[in-house]
């Protein structure tokens, strides 16, 4: 199974960006994020755009056999429907700690010329498109929404999930019928960050400041993420790419899947992004219709307040509104979702309709 199959293998298919970046030896971190110590896999310039591939962990991890042909062949997928890298990345020599390191798959990282510490890094999507044609959601024990109720046996469980020939997604609705539900799908990147100062490197689970798994389903095509620099060159790194995620992500994993992704990347010096946003203690993301600022915390109750801290902050840079209105206004038009509640640290962000401010 090739490109005309709907697998894009590393190299194949329309490579929209000047630049490439496969997932290969040498290009991803598997389980860490990138720190100041780590050197750039490509350097490119400021606005320049990249298109990179992401590799899903769902299908190659311990727990899934640490073989994607076996596990996928499992739920019916030939050989040559298996991502080539995903292959590679399971047989390669790289050390990831099972038990320190998270589960991404993260590529980069990518140095951006100019960017300093107090800039801002603003990576905007411009393009997804599918590597495969299936995914997996996963349920682990200590995970999840609802831990020691589900998984209900003792086994983990990674559920299948197709993508039908509408291009929704598609899940069974047991194992005794042949029925099924199907839901739109939205693919977007849960990891999207700059490297953390320092020679240590982060956890890929817990969201920081740095951006990380913040596991926004807000940034499809168009959208864009602000992250404070950290480091000289940002450092810039993506992953856990997602076909489709609800608010929240209660089971522990989304439809996680493989996506070729082309972003663009430019730096707003540190006087252009306080003018523009105040100065931002964590991610900011901007859609077309949203301003979207966040709260991260272990304890989602101060999640929601560091959100609402955040937003106020926002409004007062961007619009000049005084702090008790801004508050007045996000309680009657503004909705804080929680972006997901299974990343360790918990994640709120709120959408600031900027249309209301046309005037």
């Amino acid at each position: 199974m090739g490109e005309e199959h709907g697998v894009l293998n590393p190299g194949d298919g329309r490579i929209a960006s000047p630049h490439y970046l496969p997932v290969e030896d040498g290009t991803y971190l598997w389980g860490r994020l990138p720190c100041a110590a780590d050197g750039a896999v490509l350097t490119i310039d400021p606005g320049e755009s990249v298109t990179v591939d992401t590799l899903s962990h769902e299908g190659i991890l311990p727990d899934q056999g640490s073989d994607p042909l076996a596990f996928f062949r499992g739920h019916g997928v030939e050989p040559e429907g298996v991502l080539r890298d995903a292959v590679a990345v399971t047989a390669s020599r790289y050390q990831r700690d099972r038990v320190s390191d998270g589960p991404h798959v993260v590529t980069g990282p990518i140095r951006v010329r100019g960017a300093r510490p107090g800039d801002l890094l603003k990576i905007t999507v411009l393009g997804t498109a599918q590597r495969v044609p299936y995914g997996v959601i996963s349920n682990r024990h200590g995970r999840g929404a609802l831990p020691g109720e589900y998984p209900a046996g003792a086994a983990d469980v990674s559920v299948f999930a197709s993508v039908d020939a509408d291009g929704r997604g598609s899940l069974p609705l047991g194992a005794h019928t042949d029925q099924r539900v199907s839901f739109a799908l939205a693919p977007f990147l849960g990891i999207m960050g700059v490297a953390v100062a320092g020679e240590t490197r982060a956890h890929s689970v817990p969201p920081g400041p740095h951006g990380g798994n913040i596991d926004i389903n807000l940034l499809t095509v168009g959208s864009s993420i602000y992250l404070p620099v950290q480091v000289d060159g940002a450092l810039a790194y993506v992953g856990d790419p997602h076909f489709a995620q609800g608010d929240g992500e209660v089971a522990l994993t989304a439809m996680e899947a493989s996506l070729r992704v082309d972003l663009r990347f430019d730096v707003l010096s540190r006087a252009e992004a306080i003018e523009n946003f105040g100065t931002l203690a964590g991610p900011l993301v901007q859609t077309s219709e949203f301003l979207v600022p966040t709260g991260l915390d272990e304890d989602l109750d101060e999640a929601m307040r560091a959100c609402v801290r955040a937003a106020i902050a926002l409004l007062q840079a961007r619009f000049g509104m005084e702090a008790h209105l801004a508050y007045a206004y996000l309680s009657a038009a503004t909705d804080f979702n929680v972006s997901q509640v299974v990343g360790l640290v918990k994640g709120v962000h709120a959408r600031i309709r900027v249309a209301d401010f046309a005037h």
